[in-house]
């Protein structure tokens, strides 16, 4: 089972400069995007301050508009930042025995999530269920974790540190697209929910999960799973090919 150690600082200040590196991006497109109010920053003594733990939630609201090549450069910033090996697997060991569903038996957003968290319970990573229900409701309330393409990254507002048993993540696939909230309107099919003791964990499955689903004819074919080892085994595979990949 996949383990971190440390603590996160999600009221860390930093400057632009340490932003570029931990999102991989050119310091001018910072302070661009500082600038015109389009990333949570604070303006003090003309300099531009940023805390992270702002930049996490704002990473998590641009999944959806992020191409393939940013979510790379955003996973290898973060992964360098909190000392992760971005070349190491992550989701696969993280996926516990059981801990996938195909079908999962829902027609409703509020269905799927529940059935999401029994299908945890049953693979023994949650302590208190209800709990994590509840977590997991108010974050869709907050904002939907649809992504466009049919696939939804549910997860608690906050890291669960006593909660859970280890950090996890357990995968559905629903027999019929579900109303989830999507930016887009589109149905939703594939169901990842994401449980993690840190923030740091949290945010690293999220850039990778980005990278991973980014490419439609991926998802697509992760759609077409037949049964909870089929998901599995292409999940590894795709996971495998993104971190072989230069």
């Amino acid at each position: 089972m996949f383990t971190t150690t440390g603590k996160t600082m999600p009221h860390e200040q930093m400057n632009d400069q340490q932003v570029a590196s931990y999102l991989g991006m050119d310091l001018r497109e910072v302070t661009k995007l500082a600038s015109r109010g389009q990333i949570p920053c604070r303006k003090v003594a003309g300099k531009f301050l940023f805390r992270k733990g702002d930049l996490d939630h704002w990473i998590e609201t641009q999944l959806h508009t992020l191409g393939k090549d940013r979510l790379a450069d955003i996973a290898k910033g973060v992964s360098d930042h909190h000392g992760f090996d971005d070349k190491s697997l992550l989701v696969h060991p993280l996926i516990p025995a059981g801990g996938l569903a195909v079908p999962l038996p829902a027609k409703t957003r509020q269905a799927a999530l529940r059935a999401l968290v029994d299908l945890a319970e049953r693979a023994q990573m949650v302590y208190a269920p209800d709990v994590l229900l509840d977590e997991i409701r108010m974050r869709e309330e907050m904002c939907s974790t649809a992504l466009a393409g049919g696939i939804a990254l549910p997860h608690p507002r906050h890291p669960l540190e006593y909660d859970i048993a280890d950090s996890f993540v357990v995968v559905g696939l629903t027999p019929s697209g579900i109303p989830f909230g999507a930016h887009d309107g589109s149905l939703t099919r594939l169901l990842f929910l994401i449980c993690c003791k840190d923030e740091r964990t949290h945010l690293h499955i999220l850039a990778r999960l980005g990278s991973m689903l980014n490419d439609q004819t991926v998802v697509d074919k992760l759609l077409e799973a037949e049964d909870a080892d089929n998901l599995r085994r292409m999940l590894l595979a795709e996971e495998q090919a993104l971190v072989n990949s230069d």
